[in-house]
């Protein structure tokens, strides 16, 4: 029997922007500045092999190897077209790490600067990958005895594939607690949100990624999609339905969008849960916001009135901005990090 979410599931985010930073296209913009987080550490490239013959990579921090293996592990998902090298990423892996925590990204196929091997990338549903890494992490953890809490966090793209797979996976996933950002709950929503006003920079701006990216994998004669409606496609809603939902086996995009949407998932969801949306996320629009009678028991919505996309800047300076996201992260999952016998 499904357990509906009380009201108060639902909560007003403490997230307050800075005097100057209040815009939500500049909030969602400043993180990608390349001074806005400059640590870069050293990261270890691991090749997860998957059961369909195809593989991807996971990129570990290199200064967690030194901790035990009884030390939480926080496994982060990044959003479209990100990597390990996203500052979103880099940034709560600094984090985890003075926790004693460690971390490592799981790049979607085709992301990064890894090619997978198969006809296809990745796209919103896609839990298969994540559900393999976290068994075999779970199983390799269990054979050196005692380990530690598995943890995971996902941005944007990689926050609706978590929450699908802790709907999918209820209680029978290893996951110990986990927490969404940014999340387009509604894919549909999303897809109008993005083609409407200044958002339409970022659609471009992505767009053009993903036609590169599908160029280097396929030309016009091994492209097993409608290579012309892909070269000419303007929108995300174009793109999903010539490239995306064919090559990966959804009747189009309503029935891609349909799937793989999360907002269907979250009454199923086990795990205790944090999702944080922002009102102005440029990204989608408040439609996305679901209501309490969505959620499970074990979900907890916080959703903010500003913050853009991934943005949640503080306070500090425009030269050496703070940060709301990692702090809040950490807080909503250190209670679940616990290590078995302490």
């Amino acid at each position: 029997m499904t357990v509906k979410a009380p009201s108060n599931r639902i909560i007003a985010s403490d997230f307050s922007p800075p005097g100057w930073l209040r815009n939500a296209h500049a909030q969602t913009i400043m993180p990608s500045l390349p001074w806005a987080w400059r640590p870069k550490p050293a990261l270890r490239r691991q090749t997860l092999e998957l059961p369909d013959g195809d593989a991807t990579a996971v990129d570990w921090l290199v200064d967690g190897d030194t901790l035990p293996e009884s030390a939480p592990l926080l496994v982060i998902l990044h959003g479209l077209e990100g990597s390990a090298e996203s500052s979103y990423a880099r940034m709560l892996m600094a984090f985890a790490l003075l926790r004693g925590w460690r971390s490592c990204v799981l790049h979607f196929r085709d992301c990064g600067d890894y090619r997978n091997r198969l006809p296809r990338r990745y796209h919103a549903g896609e839990t298969n990958d994540l559900r393999y890494l976290l068994n075999s992490l779970q199983q390799e953890r269990e054979a050196c005895g005692d380990p530690g809490p598995l943890l995971s966090v996902g941005y944007s793209l990689g926050g609706n594939v978590l929450l699908k797979y802790l709907g999918e996976s209820a209680g029978e996933t290893p996951l110990k607690a986990a927490t969404a950002v940014c999340v387009p709950l509604n894919l549909h929503e999303c897809s109008k949100a993005l083609n409407t006003g200044f958002s339409r920079n970022y659609q471009r701006h992505l767009l053009k990624r993903m036609k590169s990216a599908i160029a280097r994998k396929f030309d016009q004669h091994t492209a097993a999609f409608d290579w012309e409606r892909a070269m000419s496609a303007m929108t995300f809603d174009d793109f999903d339905d010539a490239v995306t939902a064919p090559l990966h086996g959804f009747e189009g995009k309503q029935d891609y969008y349909d799937r793989c949407s999360s907002v269907n998932f979250l009454h199923m969801i086990e795990r205790p849960t944090l999702i944080i949306n922002a009102l102005d996320d440029p990204f989608m629009t408040p439609a996305v916001i679901p209501t309490a009678d969505k959620l499970s028991a074990a979900v907890t919505l916080e959703v903010a009135e500003h913050g853009g996309h991934v943005g949640f800047v503080n306070g500090g300076t425009p030269w050496r901005p703070t940060f709301y996201l990692p702090e809040r992260i950490i807080e909503f999952l250190e209670p679940h990090a616990a290590i078995p016998g302490t």
